[in-house]
């Protein structure tokens, strides 16, 4: 094309000049053809950028939610790493978008409209050298057709005067006045053909100019004019792919990024802390002691007989048992007394860490305000310090009711850690006594250890002990009814039930579900209306229907 824009010297101009204005007109309507083209991508790049943040922040956990705790394992905090990288991949494509439409679309904007401008003005000096050199031929046509004119009138002036000076009947003046007559049309064609020669010579003059100075100078313009345009259109497309070529180095270290968040998964470091997250605290059930009934003695109570009479214990106080253990339910809500020693100080210890940090946020906030009122103070025009006072108070009300709740959760936390080193040290003790005496240790204490990680030494003290609270709360809970059953399950492996809270259960016994596992390993399960407790959730086969009640049996 630019070998052909070297050529617009030499066009003729009357016949090429409306040519060339379609040209470039067309090459102008190029340019924002291809200005349109770089803003649609731009508008791609950017929906693609929100499209991608909103898919990122979509699988971000939620705060204070279940999913929160999920990422302590590797592969959750891979993902979440992913998500970021993501995150910033979306924000190469903003940056994108932001670059076109700074380099090259508000760019080829402006420069469309001073190109419309340059061309209009030079397609306007062309015009008005067309019409320059036109209206000097209409000029010299009519100083022609005149000429013409007034040698014809000379002509028909001097065949009269021959013909009226040859007639002898006319008059001597008419002669004369013929003659006068004749010489003065000589001399306006001969002014005529003055006037014509001048016009010629002018016109010559100004169609020489024309075709070899104007047309050519503005042709030369325009020339020049196509040629920047051409390669301000190179120039945006090679601006085009360096936009994208600039980020590439960004990209590529996100996608390394989301590479390396995969090789941070650990598989046994996540199963590590699954078993760290659902160890119960529980040490397993001693070897059963032998009975001799081979002596005469009074054997003493066993431990799976102590089992089968507390059993019985409770299947004679069934009415009593349920209220009680609707009781401990309200109490545990807030204490976790429910669950076993290691998982209760788990829930103990986050929920004082959430408190403190609950606290802190208060104590901040305080600050702020107490500053705020310090500056009130200083400057009475900003505002009144006494407007302060109140929102204070409030935020001093909420830090000591947080402490006294940071206190309480502290004295919970602190007794679970003290059972939990306690019943270290006494299977210590229990271990090395085996070893002296090279006999098996006695496990009721073990087996005597409840959910909430406390111990009763004397099995009949225990007895005594859980028969007095069932009487104390008797009269309180008679009128309550018992939850409702929302399921059933089957026992696949026989449970002995003997830690309190606790119920036994044989293997294929079918069983009433009232309260699923709330991720302590744990179900609460009903065997009739009064007899309920817990049982290991690994142990049993789940069975959510709305109609089990009356369609179970037992086995």
């Amino acid at each position: 094309m630019c070998s052909c824009l070297k050529l617009f010297s030499f066009l003729c101009p009357q016949d090429q000049f409306d040519n060339l204005e379609k040209y470039t007109q067309w090459g102008i309507e190029f340019v924002e053809r291809y200005t349109k083209f770089v803003k649609e991508r731009s508008e791609i790049e950017l929906s693609y950028a929100k499209q991608i943040r909103n898919l990122s922040k979509k699988y971000q956990p939620k705060k204070n939610s279940r999913e929160e705790e999920e990422y302590k394992y590797t592969s959750c905090r891979a993902f979440l790493m992913t998500l970021n990288e993501l995150n910033d991949y979306a924000g190469q494509h903003e940056v994108i978008a932001e670059s076109l439409s700074s380099q090259i679309i508000s760019e080829l904007t402006r420069y469309i409209q001073e190109l419309k401008a340059e061309r209009k003005a030079h397609f306007h000096d062309g015009r008005r050298a067309q019409q320059h050199i036109e209206n000097s031929w209409k000029q010299l046509e009519s100083s022609k057709r005149r000429f013409e004119r007034d040698c014809k009138e000379a002509d028909r002036a001097q065949h009269y005067f021959d013909k009226m000076d040859a007639d002898i009947n006319v008059t001597k003046a008419d002669v004369e006045k013929a003659k006068q007559q004749a010489q003065m049309r000589h001399q306006i064609a001969d002014d005529s053909k003055n006037e014509y020669l001048a016009y010629l010579q002018k016109f010559n003059k100004d169609q020489h100019e024309h075709y070899y100075t104007l047309i050519p100078h503005i042709f030369q313009r325009i020339q020049e004019m196509e040629e920047r345009r051409i390669e301000r259109i190179g120039e945006s497309m090679r601006c085009y792919a360096e936009v994208e070529r600039k980020v590439l180095p960004i990209v590529s270290k996100c996608l390394d990024g989301m590479t390396k968040a995969a090789e941070s998964i650990e598989p046994k470091m996540d199963t590590k802390q699954v078993v760290e997250t659902f160890k119960s605290g529980f040490e397993p059930p001693g070897d059963v002691e032998f009975e001799d009934y081979s002596v005469s003695m009074k054997r003493a109570v066993s431990e799976s007989s102590f089992l089968n009479a507390r059993g019985e214990s409770r299947r004679r106080s069934r009415s009593k048992l349920w209220p009680l253990i609707k009781r401990n339910k309200v109490k545990t809500q807030e204490d976790y007394s429910h669950l076993p020693p290691e998982q209760r100080r788990k829930k103990l210890q986050a929920k004082f860490n959430d408190i403190s940090k609950d606290i802190q946020k208060e104590m901040d906030q305080r600050d702020a305000l107490t500053k705020m009122k310090e500056v009130y103070i200083k400057n009475p025009h900003m505002g009144d310090p006494n407007s302060v006072d109140p929102r204070l108070e409030e935020v001093q009300q909420s830090i000591e009711k947080l402490q006294l709740e940071a206190h309480k959760y502290e004295g919970w936390l602190t007794d679970v850690e003290r059972k939990l080193l306690e019943k270290g040290s006494t299977q210590r003790r229990q271990s090395a006594h085996f070893d002296s005496q090279g006999n098996t240790p006695n496990s009721c204490a073990q087996n005597r250890e409840s959910p909430d990680g406390s111990y009763t030494e004397d099995p009949s003290t225990e007895t005594v002990q859980f028969k007095s609270r069932s009487t104390e709360f008797d009269d309180e809970f008679d009128d309550e009814d018992p939850l409702p059953t929302i399921g059933t399950c089957k026992a696949l492996y026989p449970f002995e039930g003997q830690n309190e809270g606790t119920i036994p259960m044989a293997e294929g016994e079918m069983l009433y579900v009232i309260e699923e596992d709330k991720g302590d390993g744990w179900t609460r399960v009903r065997r009739n209306e009064d007899e309920e407790g817990y049982v290991p959730t690994s142990y049993i086969k789940l069975c959510f229907d709305a109609n089990s009640k009356g369609a179970m049996t037992y086995i």
